[in-house]
C-alpha cells in the first residue's frame, strides 16, 4: 500500500501559494485496509475516507466509464490493482494530475508542471469530454489563475469544450451544480474570465440562457465591473450584483424577468437574487443620486428597505459603484445616501410614534422626522 499527494495542493506548491488542504491517493490498497487503519469511510459514490487523526481525505486508486449522459452517468472501479498512473488519468487538467510520494519525488506523466510553466489550462485525455461539470471547472480556473499568473485555456481543450456543448452534454448541468461552479468562480480574482470563457466555448447561452443575449451588448461593462468588486475584496453576492446590474440595468425593466426566472432555474441563495435584482432594477435611479437633493435620496432609501436593511443597502452601493468605476461615472467624495441613511436612522421612530395623536398618522410624522434629518445632515 502506497500513499501519494495528489491534486491541487502539488500545483498550488509548485506555484508558490500556500496549501489549504491536501487530498491523497491509496494505491493498492481495500477498503477494509483502510478501515482496519481507523480511516473513516464518508464516499457516497466512490471509496473515500477520513484520516483518524488529521481528517484529511484519501480516496481509492480508481478509474471511471462513462455509462450515460450528463455528469452522474459512471461507472466507478476502485481496486487494490489501479496505479496512480491510471488514477490521474482520470482528472480534468494536466495542472491537477501530478502527484508526490512519500520521499516528495513528483511523479508528473502527463506534463503538468511543464504546463504550469507556460500558464496553460490543458485537459489530460479525450475522458475530459465525459463530465459537462469540466466546462464550469475550466471557467472557474481562468477566473483563479488569469490575473494573477496570466493562465490561458488552452485551444485544443477550448475546441473539446466546444464540441462537448454542441453535444448537448452542457444541457444535463443541474440548477444547483451550476450556481455551485459559478458562486466558485464570482469568489476568484479575476471572475470576468469565467463568464468570458463560457462564452468563447459556447457554453454561456446554455449556462445563463436568460442573460445570453444582453450579453452581447453589455459583457463588457459587465466584466468590468465583477472584476472591480473582485479587487475590492467584496463577497460573492455583492460581486453578482455589481455583474447583474451593469449587465442588466439599462434593460426596460431593469433585469426583474431575466433576474427572477434565473434565481428561479438556479434556486438562487435569497441573500443574493434579492441584492441582484435591487441592484439591476434601482441602477438607472442610483445612478443619479449624487444629483438627488434630500426628498429624492429619502425616497431610494425607502425604495431599497435601507432603513430596516441597513447592511444590504450599504451592499446595494457597493455593487452599484463598481458599475459606475466600470462605466467611468463614478463622481469623487463620500456617498450622500450613506450619510442620508445615517441621518434618517439616527430618527427617533419610537418616540415620534408615541408622540402621535392618531396612529394614521405615525408614518408622515416619521417621514417629515426624517426628511428633517436628511436636510439637515446636507447642510440644508
Amino acid at each position: 500500500m502506497k500513499t501519494y499527494a495528489v491534486g491541487g495542493a502539488v500545483r498550488d506548491e509548485l506555484l508558490g501559494l500556500p496549501v489549504q488542504d491536501r487530498d491523497w491517493v491509496v494505491v493498492g490498497a481495500t477498503p477494509e485496509d483502510l478501515t482496519a487503519q481507523g480511516f473513516r469511510p464518508v464516499g457516497r459514490d466512490f471509496p473515500v475516507f477520513l484520516h483518524p487523526v488529521t481528517h484529511e481525505e484519501y480516496a481509492l486508486a480508481r478509474t471511471e466509464r462513462k455509462s450515460g449522459p450528463g455528469y452522474k452517468g459512471f461507472v466507478v472501479h476502485a481496486s487494490p490493482d489501479v496505479t496512480l498512473e491510471q488514477d490521474l488519468q482520470r482528472r480534468d487538467l494536466t495542472i491537477n494530475a501530478m502527484a508526490r510520494d512519500a520521499d516528495g519525488r513528483l511523479i508528473d506523466p502527463f506534463g503538468g508542471a511543464a504546463d504550469l510553466e507556460r500558464r496553460l489550462l490543458r485537459h489530460v485525455s479525450e475522458a475530459f469530454a465525459e463530465d459537462p461539470v469540466r466546462i464550469l471547472r475550466v471557467a472557474r480556473f481562468a477566473a483563479r489563475f488569469k490575473g494573477r499568473f496570466g493562465f490561458r485555456v488552452a485551444p485544443e481543450t477550448l475546441l473539446l469544450m466546444r464540441r462537448m456543448v454542441e453535444a448537448g452534454e452542457a444541457d444535463a448541468l443541474v440548477p444547483e451544480r451550476v450556481w455551485t461552479e459559478l458562486a466558485r468562480g464570482l469568489a476568484e480574482p479575476t471572475p470576468s474570465e469565467l463568464f468570458r470563457i463560457l462564452d468563447e466555448c459556447g457554453a454561456l447561452p446554455r449556462v445563463l440562457p436568460e442573460i445570453a443575449a444582453t450579453w452581447q451588448k453589455t459583457g463588457a461593462q459587465a466584466a468590468a465591473a465583477v472584476d472591480l468588486a473582485a479587487a475590492r475584496d467584496h463577497p460573492v453576492d455583492v460581486r453578482f450584483a455589481a455583474w447583474a446590474a451593469a449587465l442588466l440595468g439599462e434593460t426596460p425593466d431593469g433585469g426583474r424577468a431575466a433576474l427572477t426566472q434565473l434565481g428561479q432555474r438556479l434556486r438562487l441563495p435569497a441573500e443574493v437574487r434579492d441584492l441582484a435584482l435591487l441592484a439591476a432594477t434601482l441602477a438607472r435611479s442610483l445612478a443619479r443620486r449624487h444629483r438627488c437633493g434630500p426628498e429624492g435620496l429619502l425616497d431610494l432609501i425607502e425604495r431599497a428597505d435601507g432603513l430596516r436593511r441597513p447592511q444590504r443597502f450599504e451592499a446595494l452601493l457597493a455593487a452599484c459603484a463598481c458599475c459606475e468605476s466600470a462605466r467611468g461615472t463614478a463622481p469623487p467624495g463620500e456617498d450622500p445616501l450613506l450619510r442620508a441613511l445615517s441621518a434618517a436612522a439616527a430618527v427617533p421612530a419610537g418616540a415620534i410614534a408615541q408622540a402621535a395623536p392618531d396612529p394614521a398618522e405615525i408614518p408622515a410624522r416619521l417621514r417629515a422626522a426624517r426628511l428633517q434629518a436628511v436636510r439637515a445632515s446636507a447642510g440644508q
